[in-house]
């Protein structure tokens, strides 16, 4: 790639991670590559996936590859030294509650099992929960539960500050960073030329990376229609923008103390509860995932983001209530409500794993995509990058990887690594 321009178009988890590793391997280049990101906000970008309130940081997973990938990135959240130093990173642990009628969590524990590190979970007995921590989840019901856990090693990191000290530190090593909203891919005599944004300027690059989330398939729109792509060719196949609902309590200073003795609270696979950041912000996650369709000028069917991110429909917000209520009774005492809701957007593939691959129509060869973040690769941010960057350089990841993140013609949707939060329902049935 030596000498070469590079164009990443958005300034999430993918693109600012790629940067950041691109940028690392120019140091001691003779011909550096030219890195540029782009994106409709300074850092951290919004409204976006990446810059919610906090994410959690993990590595339970029943998939052996994304648990490998997750201790990978708690290591980096921990010994980064600008991670280290801006103290981004809260490692509180986790208290996973294991559905009853799930095999998720047998799964789970096998893998921690064959990777030698059964001694990161500790089971607990339901009394136990509900004494630990203050006794905070003695009102909690757990009737649907038949199993628990805690894992230290786990936490949660402040999402929008954690991206804008990474950005900090590609800039430093020389990347580009310009302010713009994309709005079309141009293509010239060898594949996608630039990128123009809604004000008619136009960013050319050697080679496009498309990190742009859930407005990837509305991005790509015009081309596909200029290529006469059909259906099943079209990025919407590969990756959907997907939206939850997250709520969030302002606490006062004494509930913002007591909270802060819980750990990421998950229960089964309806949601989580993320203790108070700094501001005292409790925050609640929830499983319900909706589409928002519209039709492009084609007449093909693609989800896109909702205009309004910073409210919630009254229906989801309904929702909500009803989940919060069996988990943290208290926090809805005296009639009390969230004093915030977010719609929090991703790009979601049917697998649940990300894009992070070459367009394989050859008319687009030198444009690329990493995307799909699924609502669960936030905590790769310092790693994931390096994989990207390998793509970009024609350089395999290895077998696993590699076919985990193709573009795949053909996908298999009867599971996932996180179908907990694959699309049920739209937008519009709750508005």
């Amino acid at each position: 790639m030596e000498g070469q321009d590079i164009l990443i178009v958005g300034a999430g988890i993918f693109g600012i991670s790629t940067a950041y590793h691109l940028a690392l391997r120019n140091r001691y280049s003779p011909n550096s590559v030219r890195i540029t990101i782009l994106d409709r906000e300074t850092a951290p970008s919004t409204p976006a996936a990446s810059t919610d309130v906090n994410k959690i940081i993990r590595a339970d997973y029943s998939s052996p590859l994304y648990m490998s990938l997750g201790f990978e990135a708690i290591a980096a959240w921990q010994n980064l030294p600008f991670f280290r130093h801006a103290g981004v990173f809260h490692q509180t642990g986790w208290i996973a509650m294991d559905d009853k009628d799930s095999d998720v969590p047998q799964r789970v524990r096998k893998n921690f099992l064959d990777t030698s590190s059964e001694g990161v979970i500790v089971e607990m007995t339901e009394e136990e929960v509900k004494d630990c921590w203050g006794g905070l989840l003695q009102r909690t019901d757990c009737s649907p539960f038949g199993s628990y856990y805690f894992n230290p090693s786990s936490g949660w990191a402040d999402a929008g500050r954690a991206l804008a000290v990474m950005t900090e530190e590609a800039v430093k090593l020389s990347v580009k960073y310009e302010i713009g909203e994309a709005r079309r891919i141009v293509r010239g005599e060898n594949g996608a030329q630039a990128v123009e944004t809604d004000t008619g300027a136009l960013f050319k690059a050697d080679k496009i990376l498309l990190a742009t989330g859930a407005w990837t398939s509305q991005l790509m729109s015009s081309i596909e229609d200029e290529l006469d792509l059909p259906e099943e060719a079209r990025v919407e196949r590969q990756a959907s923008a997907a939206g939850v609902c997250v709520a969030h309590f302002q606490l006062t200073e004494a509930e913002k103390e007591a909270y802060s003795k819980l750990p990421v609270f998950v229960y089964g696979g309806q949601g989580e509860v993320i203790p108070p950041t700094d501001a005292g912000i409790l925050k609640f996650t929830f499983a319900t995932s909706v589409k928002n369709i519209i039709q492009t000028a084609s007449g093909h069917e693609i989800s896109v983001p909702v205009l309004d991110q910073t409210n919630a429909p009254p229906g989801l917000q309904e929702d909500s209530i009803n989940l919060i209520k069996p988990r943290l009774p208290q926090v809805l005492d005296g009639g009390r409500k969230p004093d915030s809701y977010r719609m929090c957007w991703d790009s979601i593939t049917p697998d649940q794993q990300p894009l992070i691959a070459r367009h394989p129509d050859s008319r687009l060869s030198n444009l690329y995509f990493a995307v799909g973040g699924s609502f669960h690769c936030y905590k790769f941010l310092p790693t994931i990058g390096q994989y990207v960057a390998n793509v970009l350089d024609g350089v395999s990841n290895g077998p696993e990887k590699d076919q985990a993140w193709r573009w795949k013609p053909i996908h298999d949707s009867s599971g996932g690594i996180h179908e907990k939060l694959v699309p049920t329902r739209l937008f519009h049935d709750f508005a």
